[in-house]
């Protein structure tokens, strides 16, 4: 739960240094580079784990690494903040909850949608479009497979789910049966 609202935090403050649109999409995409350099290169990211290792070393590999690869300002900055907090392990949490932050600052609904298989992209078409009549807003669309829904799908929107899946359906019957 605590890691859980410092993401959000860190997040947040992230998204109230975006000015637009493409800030958005660069920062992001240098995030994810910067994530992904880390985690596939075993002995830098040991390095860092390494309480061996001074922090001021560490510091200045994470300096030239972010240099090296062009980084901009903010994302350059938003990286040495979580390390220097020793949050750097949040980052991909960070990544998973900045899109959602982001299209709630420009007032978009984001819904995560779980189905047993992947939607074709007329069911997704007509699926945005019901949302959007229904929050009388621009929304976005997450997407993810869940074998364990059995058939149809639910939708996720903060802390309220819809479920229209047969598990749920069945998971409703149940209930009843057991009130008598």
């Amino acid at each position: 739960m605590k890691n859980r609202i410092l993401v959000k935090r860190y997040t947040q403050g992230l998204v109230g240094a975006l000015q637009d649109e493409p800030d958005f999409i660069s920062v992001q995409r240098e995030l994810r580079k910067f994530q992904e350099l880390i985690s596939t290169h075993g002995v830098l990211k040991d390095a860092l784990a390494n309480p061996f290792v001074a922090a001021r070393r560490k510091v200045q590999v994470i300096r030239d690494i972010l240099a090296a690869a062009g980084f901009s300002g903010k994302t350059s900055r938003f990286v040495l903040l979580l390390f220097g907090h020793s949050r750097l392990g949040l980052l991909g949490e960070v990544l998973e909850e900045l899109p959602v932050l982001w299209n709630e600052r420009r007032g978009v609904a984001t819904f995560e949608v779980s189905s047993v298989v992947a939607l074709v992209e007329a069911q997704k078409l007509r699926l945005a479009a019901a949302l959007e009549r229904m929050e009388n807003r621009p929304v976005f669309l997450r997407y993810s497979i869940d074998p364990g829904l059995v058939a149809g799908f639910s939708l996720k929107k903060g802390n309220v789910v819809y479920d229209g899946s047969l598990k749920g359906h069945l998971a409703k019957i149940k209930e009843r049966i057991s009130e008598g």
